[in-house]
């Protein structure tokens, strides 16, 4: 087996994200990331099997651990008793949804592939498999809690899926005009108060962060 030349990969990579930045996956042509690199298209397939194998080995890495980190935040929190997680939810939600902003702003252009370049690769599903987290430990807080739904409110599954995925999409906003940091906080704060007091609404708890 020939050796690989040293720095090789590097240099698909860091001109393979260019090229996703500025064509989307779809449009990007695997003859121009290697003409950038200074290698061959067979290189590239060497390296990384396939188009779709190139994209993965930049986005992959920050996508899988994202989920992770949300998914940790999930675990701990609904590990805590029913009564602290009524009375807690927003200020945790919130604190940690902060935090997790730092790391999207560590990995700003891998998200904006995620975001806006996937289409057509597997990863084109990422703010999908978010929001089903986010409403599979929504009804877990539900049932924990004992949280009485408001008749009126008629929180069903399908609203609460808009609701999400309208949250999440709203998050990412803040990577698709390119705020600062400091901004993005600011604004993702804001919405997370917002969010949440309309979900307390509906599910009759306006009161439970105040007893």
């Amino acid at each position: 087996m020939a050796k690989q030349i040293e720095g090789v990969y590097e240099r698909i990579l860091e001109c393979a994200k260019r090229e996703f930045l500025e064509k989307g996956y779809t449009d990007a042509s695997l003859r121009t990331i290697a003409a950038e690199a200074e290698t061959s298209t067979n290189s590239i397939y060497v390296r990384f099997k396939d188009k779709e194998g190139l994209f993965a080995a930049i986005v992959e890495p920050v996508s899988e651990e994202f989920l992770s980190r949300c998914l940790d935040v999930q675990e701990t929190f609904h590990g805590f008793d029913s009564e602290t997680q009524r009375r807690e939810v927003g200020q945790y939600s919130g604190n940690a949804m902060l935090d997790i902003v730092d790391y999207i702003y560590e990995h700003f252009d891998e998200f904006r592939l995620l975001l806006d370049s996937s289409y057509g690769t597997r990863f084109h599903d990422f703010v999908d498999r978010l929001v089903s987290m986010e409403e599979e430990y929504t009804w877990k807080w539900i049932e924990a809690t004992g949280s009485h739904l408001e008749p009126e409110g008629e929180l069903t599954t399908e609203f609460y899926h808009m609701m999400v995925t309208a949250y999440f999409e709203g998050i990412f906003e803040v990577v698709r005009h390119g705020m600062g940091l400091d901004d993005a906080k600011k604004y993702v704060a804001m919405m997370g108060k917002y969010h949440h007091a309309g979900f307390l609404a509906i599910v009759g708890e306006e009161k439970a962060e105040t007893e």
